[in-house]
């Protein structure tokens, strides 16, 4: 099999690649790029699975980045098993076709117990004094060392929150030619996630994120020429395009208005009790699931929601086959946003009774994605001081809450989820292997595919 890599570059888009993405701009020119039609919903772990499977989320099951475990009565995000895809993977084809087929899978979602042969992912550390430790699981265990030893420790906290910076992004592409040199796989997928931090926080406007297209176009730029000059042929892919945004949908408060969801009281705080709501949401950008314990509540749910502003259109049992989001992970109506909305997970009514977790970075606490872990309190007087005291607290092994994160939805500026405005605000795919790609548009089901020809047919 021909030897490929995958750079997985979260949130470019044909509109973002011009002056601020010299590199990018050339190598484009001399192959061919072709937009993809993303499914629904438009988001990483949905993505993700879509293409390594080339099935749509009714067959594979990632419905979402997050959903409700209804056997458990809770929501969970971001959890990192492969076996939650329902269907096989990429790398399982491949060595069926050619048993020294080898696959190294650096930072791509549920890559934990998964059949590659290499696997790099973020892992942090939970000691019981209430710390969090960057750290990163890998297969074989041994690699784990050897990356951290030679990169030094993995630099967690600008891989997501406020101090996100294009140092998580080089670390994932130094680990992706650490494995390379050493092992060779056959397969490499690489995440790049860099641009979906600044995109989220400022929006599509290239004026506001030059300085990061630049940090991800030299990445890249390092990524090809290295892999190139192995003989390798590189794929750049991105799983959705982010758009404006400017209106924040408080879903789950409305609701709880409506006496539909149950929150229970915990230290005068408040916490969603789902298990015993009627009904509640759980959001993730621009679609939200909403999950209806009780089904003769249904039609007012759906009533009461084709009512708010900013909701384009709600599926039920009936029109979710179209979207193939009929799995039994998702939720018994689908809330989809306008493309310059998106849905909170907020529940509570007063800021004084939210969980004390709001307010701090904590992807897996809170029953649904929130984009708002991108900032600090703008409202904190001296933020890096009182960040400074709490790392203090860290150090000396003392329980601290790093609570400064704002309850601001409208900080937000950019978000995806729902199909995009044009092509041109999508995802996209480039290849030197033009010969490959008959039309200007594939859909996202198709990169699967796509993936295999480049694998095969070089080497028939």
């Amino acid at each position: 099999m021909q030897k490929t890599v995958i750079l997985n570059v979260v949130g470019l888009t044909p509109s973002l690649i011009g002056e601020h993405t010299p590199f990018l701009s050339r190598w484009q020119s001399t192959g061919k790029a072709v937009t993809v039609e993303p499914v629904l919903p438009a988001v990483t772990c949905t993505a993700q699975a879509t293409y390594l499977t080339g099935k749509s989320p009714d067959e594979h099951g990632i419905v979402a980045n997050g959903w409700y475990f209804r056997d458990e009565c809770e929501v969970k995000f971001w959890r990192q098993s492969n076996k939650l895809v329902q269907a096989p993977k990429i790398w399982d084809i491949a060595k069926a076709i050619d048993p020294s087929f080898t696959c190294a899978n650096l930072f791509w979602w549920y890559n934990m117990y998964s059949s590659v042969d290499y696997s790099v992912t973020p892992r942090p550390m939970y000691p019981a004094d209430g710390r969090k430790l960057p750290d990163i699981y890998t297969q074989p265990a041994e690699l784990r060392s050897h990356l951290q030893s030679q990169l030094g420790q993995f630099p967690l906290f600008n891989f997501w929150g406020p101090n996100t910076s294009i140092l998580s992004t080089q670390w994932i592409a130094d680990s992706a030619k650490f494995v390379d040199e050493r092992h060779n796989p056959t397969l490499t997928l690489i995440y790049l996630p860099h641009l979906d931090y600044c995109l989220q926080k400022q929006g599509p406007d290239t004026t506001k994120v030059a300085k990061d297209l630049q940090e991800i176009d030299a990445v890249c730029g390092d990524l090809i020429q290295y892999y190139e000059s192995r003989g390798a042929q590189v794929i750049v892919l991105s799983e959705y395009g982010i758009t404006s945004v400017s209106q924040p949908i408080h879903i789950n408060r409305i609701l709880r208005e409506h006496g539909l969801l149950t929150v229970r009281e915990e230290l005068g705080r408040e916490l969603l009790d789902a298990g015993a709501s009627i009904a509640f949401a759980v959001a993730d950008h621009q679609l939200a699931h909403v999950y209806v314990n009780d089904p003769f509540y249904i039609p007012k749910v759906r009533s009461l929601l084709e009512q708010v502003d900013g909701i384009a259109y709600i599926l039920d049992e009936t029109e979710k086959p179209t979207y193939h989001l009929n799995h039994s992970r998702s939720g018994e109506l689908v809330a989809v946003s306008q493309p310059d909305a998106w849905f909170t997970y907020y529940y509570w009514l007063d800021d004084h009774r939210a969980p004390d977790f709001a307010r701090t970075v904590d992807i897996h606490r809170k029953p649904g994605y929130d984009p708002v872990e991108l900032f600090l309190d703008p409202e904190i007087k001296l933020p890096q001081l009182k960040i400074a005291s709490k790392l203090i607290q860290k150090k000396l092994g003392f329980r601290y809450l790093m609570d400064v994160i704002p309850l601001d939805a409208s900080l937000v500026k950019g978000s995806h989820g729902c199909f995009p405005p044009s092509p041109s605000q999508g995802p996209l795919f480039i290849t030197q292997q033009s010969h490959l790609l008959d039309s200007p548009a594939i859909m996202a089901t198709d990169v699967y595919q796509l993936i295999l020809k480049h694998l095969i047919e070089m080497s028939a």
